[in-house]
């Protein structure tokens, strides 16, 4: 579904004669209101791309607004005299199962300021994360897992 959806942007661009990025964007939006309407339709198989694409949207805004508000906090922090950093070595227990799954999830919190993923068990249970402010380490546990893990999770599964 994906391929299509971009067949479909890329026919889009060259029936509008532009090929820049805002009207490619603009045909794949198209592409993927008429690939939902079809699937609601029962004109084509059900896909999870279908159901997947507004959750890895959700994803990346999530992702671009962590990363944001992480990125305030470590310049508040060089900005400003004296240290409020609270560091530790967190055991974050693991719903996530796949290679992938982990991975991205990994990826996530390494990608934010102020957070390391540091490693996998050998089990896959657990990822081991260092993190510069911790201040109650379940709070950030509960936050880790509600935020990044659950919507990594509704993406690839």
């Amino acid at each position: 579904m994906l391929l299509w959806n971009i067949l479909i942007a890329v026919v889009w661009c060259w029936l509008q004669g532009n090929f820049s990025t805002a009207n490619m964007i603009g045909g794949f939006v198209l592409g993927y209101i008429v690939l939902l309407i079809l699937t609601r339709q029962g004109l084509t198989d059900k896909s999870r791309y279908v159901a997947r694409f507004p959750k890895a949207i959700g994803l990346f805004f999530y992702f671009i607004k962590e990363l944001f508000i992480a990125n305030i906090r470590i310049a508040w922090e060089l900005l400003t005299p004296g240290l409020s950093i609270k560091p530790a070595i967190i055991a974050m227990p693991l719903d996530a199962k796949t290679d992938a799954e982990i991975s991205v999830l990994a990826s996530l919190i390494t990608l934010t300021p102020g957070t390391l993923s540091m490693e996998v068990s050998e089990d896959k249970s657990t990822l081991f994360i260092h993190a510069i402010y911790c201040d109650d380490e379940e709070a950030l546990i509960q936050e880790l897992k509600q935020g990044f893990e659950r919507k990594v999770l509704e993406v690839l599964r």
